[in-house]
C-alpha cells in the first residue's frame, strides 16, 4: 500500500472511530437529529464549511476552472458566500428559536401543516439524494485512481466509509467528523497552493505562463474561454450565467437544509451569527485557493482528461509525496463530510417529515430513523452504480433547486405576516416543478434557454408569484399568527453585552477581507495579467476600464458592505437598551 492510499485509509478509520464514539452518546432524538443543541462556534463553522466543500469543489469546480474558467472563478468576489450571513440574520437564528428537529419540521410547525412539512421533506429527499449520488461517485473516482480498486469497488468502499458512522451516530457524529475534516482539507489546501506557487516562481510568473498556453487562450481573462463550442456565445452571456449561479448559491447558503439545519444544533444565536460570518469568509478564501490551484495545474499538464481529475493528477505529480497524500486525504475528507451530511438529512426527512412513521416512543423512532438512513444509503449506492458521473453539472443543478423551491417561502415564512399555509405548499411545489422540468428538457436537448432564463430564475419567479397570489386568496390561521409572533420574541438570555462584542469580531473580519483582497488581486493577478496580454496603459499603470478591474473592485464593495450591514444588524438586534427588530416586528403582527 503506497503513502497515498495509506493516508486516506488511516483518515477513514479515524472518522469511523470518532463517529461510532459519538454514537454512544445518542440517548434521545435531539441527540440524533440536532446533536443536543449544544454545539459551539468552531463545530458549527466546521460543519457549515465541510458540508459544502465536497467533490463538487475539489473535483468538479476545480476541474471546471482548470479546463476553461480559471480567471473568472478566481476573480469573481465569491458573492454567493454572503448567503451565510444573510441567512443567519434573516432565517437561521429564527430557525434555532423554533427548536424544530429538521428544517422541514420547522415549515410544518410554522404553517401548522403536515403537507407543507411533507413537500419540504420530499424536496430534501429528491435534491440531496441526487447530491449524495454525486459525492459518492466523486469518492469512487478518487479511490479508483489511487488504488487497485475498480470504480464499482470504490463506490462500495466510499459508501461504507460514511454510512457506517452516519447511520449510528446521526448529527452528533456528523458534526464532529465534519470539523475534523474541515481542519484537514483546509490545512492541505493551504499547503498545496503555497508549495505550487513557490515551486513555479510566484503568482506573476504563473499568470504569465498560463496566458501563454495557446490551447487555452482566455483561460485567465475575466470571462474565461467562451464562444463556439462552449455554453456562452459572448462574455455577456457568461456574466449573466455567473451572476445567476452566484445569486442561486447565495439563497442556497441562506436557506438550504444542509446549511440552515446546522443552526438548529448551535448553542445559542450568537454561535449562529459568529459561525456564519466565519463560514462566509472561510468558504470564499478556500474557493479562491482551490480554483487558483485548478488553473495552476495547467502548467504541469494542460491536457488532463477528464478535467475533474485535475487535482488528483496534481497531488500525484506536482506535490511532494507527503503533501500530495495530505491533499488527497483532504479531498476525501471533503467528499465524506458532505456525503454524511446529505445521508443524515435525507434519512431524517424520510423518517420524520413525509409521514410514513408516527410514534410517540422515542427509541422506536430512533431505530426507525437509523433503518431509513440505511435504506436511503442503499438506494443512493444503486443509483451511483447505474448513472454515469457528472459531478459539476449534477450538483450545480441540484443545489439550485432549493433556491427556487425554498427561497421565497423560506424567507417569507419569517418576514411575511400574509403568507398562508396553502401559499407555502403551492409555492414550494411550483418552484420545484418549474426548475426541474425546464432543466430536464434543456439537458436532453429539446429546449434551449438563454442565460437570463436559467431554470432557477424561472422556478424562483414562479414560486414567488404563486406564493403571493395564493396568499391573497387565502386566510392566515390563528395558529400561524401565534407561531410567527412567538418566533419574533427575542430570548432575553441572548441579550448580553460581552457575547455581542465577541460576535461583532466575525463581521469585522469581512470588512478586512474587503480591504485586503482587492489589493492582493491587483498586485498578484491583474497587474501581471495585463502585462502579459499587453493591455497596461502607456505609462505602465493598470487599465481600469476592463472586466478584470470591475470584478476586483466588486470584492471591496460587496464584502465591506456585507460586514458593515452585519455589524449594524447584530448591534440593533441584541442591544440591551433598544428593543431591536424582533420585538417591533412582533408588535406589527398583532
Amino acid at each position: 500500500m503506497d503513502i497515498y492510499t495509506a493516508t486516506i485509509a488511516a483518515s477513514i478509520i479515524v472518522y469511523i472511530a470518532i463517529g461510532n464514539y459519538a454514537g454512544r452518546g445518542v440517548k434521545q432524538l435531539d441527540d440524533y437529529y440536532v446533536a443536543g443543541r449544544r454545539a459551539p462556534t468552531l463545530i458549527i463553522l466546521g460543519t457549515l464549511v465541510a458540508s459544502v466543500m465536497s467533490s463538487t469543489m475539489f473535483l468538479g469546480e476545480a476541474g471546471f476552472a482548470y479546463e476553461t474558467q480559471a480567471g473568472p472563478y478566481v476573480l469573481f468576489p465569491q458573492a454567493a458566500c454572503a448567503g451565510y450571513v444573510i441567512g443567519a440574520i434573516f432565517f437561521g437564528r429564527y430557525l434555532r428559536r423554533s427548536r424544530a428537529t429538521t428544517v422541514a419540521a420547522f415549515f410544518g410547525a410554522r404553517f401548522n401543516s403536515p403537507r407543507v412539512q411533507a413537500i419540504a421533506g420530499i424536496t430534501i429527499i429528491l435534491a440531496l439524494g441526487g447530491y449524495l449520488l454525486a459525492v459518492t461517485q466523486g469518492a469512487a473516482i478518487l479511490l479508483s485512481q489511487l488504488s487497485d480498486l475498480s470504480y464499482i469497488e470504490g463506490l462500495v468502499v466510499a459508501w461504507l466509509s460514511y454510512t457506517m458512522f452516519t447511520m449510528y451516530s446521526g448529527s452528533r457524529g456528523v458534526i464532529l467528523t465534519d470539523t475534523l475534516m474541515f481542519l484537514l482539507f483546509t490545512v492541505a489546501s493551504v499547503g498545496a497552493i503555497v508549495y505550487l506557487v513557490d515551486d513555479l516562481g510566484g503568482w506573476p510568473t504563473i499568470i504569465e505562463g498560463l496566458v501563454a498556453i495557446e490551447s487555452k487562450q482566455d483561460l485567465m481573462s475575466w470571462h474565461g474561454i467562451i464562444g463556439p463550442g462552449t455554453d456562452w456565445p459572448t462574455a455577456t452571456d457568461y456574466l449573466i450565467w455567473a451572476i445567476v449561479i452566484d445569486v442561486s448559491w447565495m439563497i442556497v447558503y441562506a436557506v438550504s437544509p444542509w446549511q440552515s439545519s446546522r443552526h438548529l444544533m448551535a448553542k445559542n444565536e450568537h454561535v449562529v451569527l459568529r459561525a456564519s460570518c466565519l463560514a462566509c469568509l472561510a468558504v470564499a478564501l478556500l474557493q479562491v485557493m482551490v480554483y487558483g490551484m485548478g488553473g495552476v495545474i495547467n502548467l504541469g499538464n494542460a491536457e488532463i482528461v477528464p478535467a475533474e481529475s485535475a487535482t488528483i493528477w496534481a497531488s500525484l505529480n506536482m506535490l511532494p509525496k507527503f503533501l500530495g497524500a495530505l491533499m488527497l486525504a483532504g479531498i476525501m475528507a471533503a467528499i465524506l463530510s458532505s456525503a454524511s451530511t446529505f445521508l443524515s438529512l435525507v434519512g431524517f426527512s424520510a423518517s420524520n417529515d413525509i409521514g410514513i412513521h408516527k410514534s410517540n416512543d422515542e427509541m422506536k423512532t430512533l431505530r426507525f430513523s437509523r433503518l431509513m438512513m440505511l435504506v436511503i444509503g442503499i438506494m443512493a449506492l444503486i443509483a451511483a452504480l447505474v448513472f454515469p458521473p457528472q459531478i459539476f453539472w449534477l450538483t450545480t443543478f441540484i443545489a439550485t433547486v432549493f433556491a427556487s423551491s425554498w427561497g421565497p417561502v423560506g424567507l417569507m415564512s419569517i418576514w411575511s405576516k400574509r403568507i398562508t399555509e396553502s401559499a407555502a405548499f403551492w409555492g414550494m411545489l411550483t418552484g420545484l416543478v418549474f426548475n426541474i422540468v425546464p432543466k430536464f428538457f434543456e439537458f436532453i436537448g429539446m429546449l434551449y434557454l438563454p442565460s437570463y432564463l436559467n431554470p432557477v430564475i424561472i422556478g424562483a419567479v414562479a414560486s414567488l408569484v404563486v406564493t403571493i397570489a395564493v396568499s391573497r386568496r387565502t386566510e392566515v390561521s390563528r395558529e400561524e399568527k401565534a407561531y410567527l409572533r412567538k418566533l419574533h420574541e427575542r430570548p432575553e438570555d441572548e441579550v448580553d453585552v460581552r457575547k455581542t462584542k465577541t460576535t461583532l469580531i466575525a463581521p469585522a473580519l469581512l470588512i478586512v477581507n474587503g480591504l485586503v483582497m482587492p489589493t492582493l488581486l491587483a498586485v498578484y493577478y491583474v497587474l501581471p495579467y495585463q502585462r502579459a496580454t499587453g493591455t497596461l496603459l502607456g505609462d505602465g499603470s493598470l487599465d481600469w476600464a476592463t472586466g478584470e478591474m470591475g470584478l476586483l473592485i466588486s470584492w471591496g464593495v460587496i464584502w465591506i458592505s456585507l460586514g458593515v450591514f452585519a455589524i449594524y444588524y447584530i448591534r440593533k438586534a441584541y442591544s440591551p437598551v433598544r428593543q431591536g427588530d424582533d420585538r417591533m416586528h412582533g408588535q406589527n403582527l398583532e
